[in-house]
């Protein structure tokens, strides 16, 4: 019997554009790009040079602290070039594909033991879906985690469904399911209480916990708070449902295929639905088609914590999500102070808590400029967690690492005061000042 959790704290965003419950296309690109910024911490050290002949699974740079931590091409074919930044440091890697993939060959079938499987990782690369709480970063092979939290949930806005992304991949997530639990003595998989997908449901040798209630109910952190929290000193392991299956599949076939079911959502996409993409491909050519006109900020990830790319960007190396919403351009006249039922806000300011049910087309206006940084207590309200978000985002601000230590900082990434940025009356980028502090932590700690 698998364990309940309610969680009452939270916010669903009330934002046009869901996609289709089906997978309908693939993105195809002759184009991508591995980027350094989409691992948290990662120096780079480059493992190849322009022009170079590459595999899918082979090797683009390592990391200068920890060689063994490999980032492989997602895609067989030419590296076209190294983008450098000032100071020469490096922004990307980027592969011109091959009109017929190949792929490196690993070992496939289940390894024998956790020694054996943390190699296997490694060498193929697919070590980089493995992240390490405290600090979010990717983990340390030589830590000991007393769990793994396997994360089937997907309450980001506009997310599409675990049941419709692992359709057709059921054996691959319970044959990576088979790896992964080799990682740690206990692995914890996380489910809606509404999940009806099978390969989730039914899930062998794992401790099954059920969540309901808003996002973000479907975040890991709430989950290893409410499972088994974070102490000084302790690590847990972290997977996504759809990394596990891209593990699975190695296992199968012995080829890392960084392939996910992507939404396609937002009022911006003509078709929202969910297709299949590689992580890094470019978005140019695969916009122009998919873009309704006018002037959209394209994200890759979800709108509360994804990354603008622009329409000629690459899709970032974790993305489960392509969301397109309008660019809040101008001025309203009166802004708040002319009562609207076409404006969303989670206060009574506006009429649009008589209807609680509507959905908005939400664009990327703030409403306001950076303000005073009050304490109002709005952050209590979507912030789940038992800890204090208010005072652990002052010992965030002053740096004070003792307090940090003491509110809870351990349990926490950036994307978890995601809605507290949304609710933020003073208007501050949160996520930011979060995942600053934290690195300032990891680095005075290690």
């Amino acid at each position: 019997m698998s364990n309940f959790h309610i969680v009452r704290k939270g916010l669903d965003l009330p934002i046009l554009g869901a996609p289709e419950a089906l997978v309908d296309g693939h993105l195809s690109a002759s184009v991508y790009a591995v980027r350094p910024s989409d691992f948290r911490g990662l120096v780079p050290k480059l493992a190849v040079k322009e022009g170079d002949r590459v595999l899918a699974g082979d090797v683009l740079f390592t990391d200068k602290a920890d060689p063994r931590i490999r980032v492989t091409s997602p895609v067989s074919g030419e590296v076209a070039r190294i983008e450098r930044g000032d100071k020469r440091k490096i922004l990307g890697v980027v592969v011109l594909a091959d009109s017929q993939q190949e792929y490196r060959k690993f070992t496939s079938g289940t390894p024998a033991s956790r020694e054996d499987a943390i190699n296997w990782l490694l060498e193929s690369g697919a070590w980089s879906l493995v992240e390490s709480r405290p600090y979010g970063r990717i983990a340390s092979p030589d830590a000991e985690p007393k769990a793994v939290f396997v994360n089937g949930m997907a309450t980001e806005p506009l997310a599409v469904a675990p049941a419709v992304a692992l359709a057709g991949r059921e054996e691959d997530f319970a044959m990576g399911l088979q790896v992964v639990s080799l990682l740690s003595k206990r692995t914890v998989l996380s489910i809606a209480a509404s999940e009806t997908a099978p390969a989730l449901t039914k899930a062998s040798g794992v401790e099954l916990h059920q969540f309901k209630g808003p996002h973000p109910s479907g975040t890991t952190s709430v989950h290893i708070n409410q499972i088994s929290p974070i102490n000084k000193g302790e690590v847990v392991w972290t997977l996504n449902y759809q990394d596990v299956a891209v593990i699975g599949h190695l296992a199968r076939t012995g080829s890392f295929k960084l392939e996910r079911v992507v939404a396609l959502c937002g009022t911006g996409f003509a078709k929202p639905r969910a297709i299949t993409a590689v992580a890094g491909a470019n978005l140019e050519n695969y916009l122009g088609s998919e873009l309704k006109s006018g002037n959209f900020r394209v994200i890759s990830g979800s709108v509360l914590s994804g990354a603008n790319v622009g329409k000629a960007g690459y899709l970032t190396y974790y993305a489960s999500q392509l969301t397109a919403i309008p660019e809040g351009e101008g001025t309203d006249f009166f802004g708040w102070v002319l009562p609207s039922m076409g404006k969303w806000s989670v206060s009574r300011t506006l009429f649009s808590w008589l209807t609680p049910n509507k959905k908005f087309d939400l664009n990327t206006k703030q409403h306001g400029e950076d303000r005073a940084f009050v304490v109002t207590g709005v952050y209590d309200k979507v912030f789940p967690l038992d800890i204090l978000p208010m005072p652990l985002i002052k010992a965030m601000w002053a740096k004070d690492l003792e307090k940090m230590e003491q509110l809870g900082a351990y349990e926490v990434v950036p994307e978890d005061f995601a809605l507290c940025e949304v609710v933020c009356p003073s208007k501050q980028e949160l996520q930011k000042l979060a995942g600053d502090a934290i690195d300032l932590l990891y680095t005075e700690m290690n």
